[in-house]
């Protein structure tokens, strides 16, 4: 009985059926060669650790409370952006301490009055990433030498005329320095 078909719906059929067997083939050859690629953020950081424990950032500023205000930010970034758990430190693989080295803030313009019309706010800070048996996490040197500390820095400016107050601006740097910390947990390239 199918040789009754026309000739072309044959050709038709058997270009069809290569066609798809082609495309199996192609789809096949470049999951092989993506196999030691990983997809998503889980990639872009350490497999071996899975919890994290965030004490409260000392604070050698005499304003108050940016210790307080710079761990819940980095701690909202590493629950936001990572696969790690925030846990306590009993049960955390890992511990990320923070100091706040220094905060500033100094005027960048002025009217010809001396009214203050822009002012920056500068943070400066170390952390330290290290796991359960005391070894640095966080190194980034090629180095035998083992840093034990990364130094961030971080500003941002406010315009008093216009409203903004000393809390937006430093709000806004410590949002900025909680990225650049969570930056430096994924793993170097």
């Amino acid at each position: 009985m199918l040789s009754h078909l026309p000739s072309s719906t044959t050709k038709s059929t058997r270009r069809e059926t290569l066609a798809q067997l082609l495309s199996m083939l192609c789809g096949a050859a470049a999951t092989a060669g993506c196999a030691g690629y990983q997809v998503g953020s889980r990639s872009l950081y350490r497999p071996d650790v899975r919890s994290v424990h965030v004490p409260i950032a000392q604070s050698d500023s005499f304003r108050r409370y940016l210790g307080e205000r710079l761990t819940e930010a980095v701690v909202k970034q590493i629950e936001v952006r990572t696969p790690y758990k925030v846990a306590s430190n009993d049960a955390a693989d890992s511990v990320l301490t923070m100091r706040i080295v220094s905060e500033s803030k100094r005027v960048l313009a002025e009217t010809r009055n001396d009214d203050v019309r822009d002012i920056e706010t500068d943070f400066f800070i170390q952390i330290s990433w290290v796991d359960r048996r005391g070894d640095l996490i966080m190194n980034y040197s090629d180095l035998p030498l083992q840093p034990l500390l990364v130094n961030i820095s971080q500003d941002a400016n406010f315009v008093p005329e216009g409203g903004q107050s000393l809390a937006t601006a430093q709000q806004e740097a410590i949002h900025r320095l909680a990225t650049q910390v969570v930056d430096q947990m994924e793993i170097r390239w």
